[in-house]
């Protein structure tokens, strides 16, 4: 199942990149984000795996591992997902204007046949909203940083 958002953040390239990078901020900003941790001992570059502890349907179910399989500052951001749920997730920045064009991705997996795809299915639309809302969070955010 493939998600897409995106929106126009007011701030510079390298600002917006900055911001995606603060790993224990995403839960200020991406709602099922309960908290974030980083795992791996270094924070930046290829192989930084944090944890998330995520909700669905706004109720805490389970910690999520990532992993930055795609680096190239800054411009992709691209994380792996390595637990029960299976994807990528992708951040792609663009400059836009007076600030950046951020086109948010996830192409997700479950590894119950059939059943996983009809429970994303079903959850997709809300992991849409999310994922919007998500970025609408990010602006704000970064407006009062």
């Amino acid at each position: 199942m493939r998600v897409e958002a995106d929106g126009h953040l007011s701030v510079s390239l390298d600002e917006a990149w900055r911001a995606l990078l603060r790993w224990e901020d995403q839960a200020r900003w991406i709602r099922d984000a309960v908290s974030v941790r980083v795992l791996s001992p270094h924070r930046d570059g290829l192989g930084v795996r944090i944890a998330v502890k995520s909700r669905v349907f706004n109720v805490p179910l389970f910690t999520e591992e990532l992993e930055v399989t795609r680096w190239e500052p800054p411009h992709i951001l691209e994380m792996t997902h390595r637990s029960f749920i299976r994807g990528i997730g992708t951040w792609a920045l663009e400059p836009e204007g007076a600030g950046v064009r951020l086109r948010w991705s996830e192409e997700l997996a479950l590894p119950i046949p059939v059943l996983g795809e009809l429970a994303l299915l079903v959850y997709r639309p809300f992991l849409r909203r999310l994922m919007r809302a998500a970025l609408r969070d990010l602006t704000a955010h970064l407006r009062s940083a």
